[in-house]
């Protein structure tokens, strides 16, 4: 069933997203554009490693074997969502994996995690895909790694956090501005022309019903459901012990280590000796692969 209702956000405080339903010449104009900005993103992200690398092919120089991926922004599934300075999306990593992991030179990845999170289905195609990988996946949360950030965050191999980084937000978020009074107050009249009662659920120019309410609410539940499976399966940790940290809330990283949401605090150096250990190799012969800070366009 199409609902019109915002997208479900992993717990984005100032992102909210309803989009709204358009005619059918609209709908058939939207579609062409995103094809052409998936191409688009398609060029752009292979240019764009070339050149956050500086290299033609590959990610290693010859003397590096560390690849590092930021994930930064907000984590959406293609370009064209929103207006956010920095995002990430599913294109942009497995065009990086592929590479790193034709790259022979290349024995692991660093994730360098920023994100407050975005879509709950963009976040888990990527901490799939590094769950897929062949390569040892160390993850090391900045700032924040909140809600789908940390889906992603909790997916690798090995997690380590500064004890001052904001962890967790294991939670749903729907919420919109309801704007009927408004609208009245301008004498603005919405007209609800729909061919089923749940088709403009949402729409911020009407209150919702309790009916809609009801069912928006059990498709959070589920979604939130299923996040706490997949943090409880990527941390081997008990169901029960993540469902009790999944009230939407985030934690520094030393409460993060505590309750088992993180391996380490640190930051490089103990990701270094993390490689060090996992590739059985001396932490002089880790070294990683730098790229060019605040290049990337995505």
């Amino acid at each position: 069933m199409r609902k019109y209702a915002p997208f479900f956000y992993t717990k984005i405080s100032t992102c909210y997203y309803i989009f709204m339903q358009k005619s059918f010449l609209r709908e058939t104009a939207g579609a062409v554009m995103r094809s052409l900005v998936v191409v688009l993103t398609i060029v752009l992200v292979f240019v764009s490693i070339s050149a956050l690398y500086e290299v033609e092919s590959g990610i290693s120089d010859g003397t590096c074997n560390i690849a590092v991926l930021p994930i930064e922004g907000v984590i959406v599934p293609y370009h064209g969502v929103g207006d956010f300075e920095l995002i990430t999306t599913p294109e942009t990593v497995e065009s990086f994996m592929s590479l790193v992991e034709d790259d022979e030179e290349i024995d692991g990845v660093l994730l360098e995690i920023n994100s407050p999170g975005g879509t709950p289905v963009a976040s888990e195609r990527i901490a799939e895909r590094f769950r897929e990988s062949s390569l040892p996946i160390i993850g090391l949360i900045g700032d924040q790694g909140a809600s789908g950030g940390y889906m992603i965050a909790s997916a690798a191999d090995y997690l380590i956090a500064s004890p001052m980084s904001d962890v967790g937000g294991i939670g749903v978020n729907m919420s919109y501005v309801e704007e009927s009074a408004k609208n009245e107050e301008e004498g603005l009249t919405y007209v609800q022309l729909t061919t089923g009662k749940f088709k403009d659920t949402g729409s911020p120019n009407r209150p919702i019903t309790e009916e809609e309410r009801e069912l928006l609410q059990k498709d959070l539940d589920i979604v939130h459901n299923y996040f706490i499976d997949l943090v409880a399966k990527y941390r081997n940790m008990d169901r029960e012990a993540v469902s009790v940290l999944s009230d939407g809330s985030t934690m520094t990283g030393t409460r993060a280590l505590d309750n088992n949401l993180v391996d380490k605090l640190g930051g490089r150096n103990e990701a270094k000796l993390a490689f060090a250990e996992i590739l059985e190799k001396n932490d002089s012969d880790i070294i990683f692969c730098e790229y060019e800070s605040g290049f990337l366009p995505f």
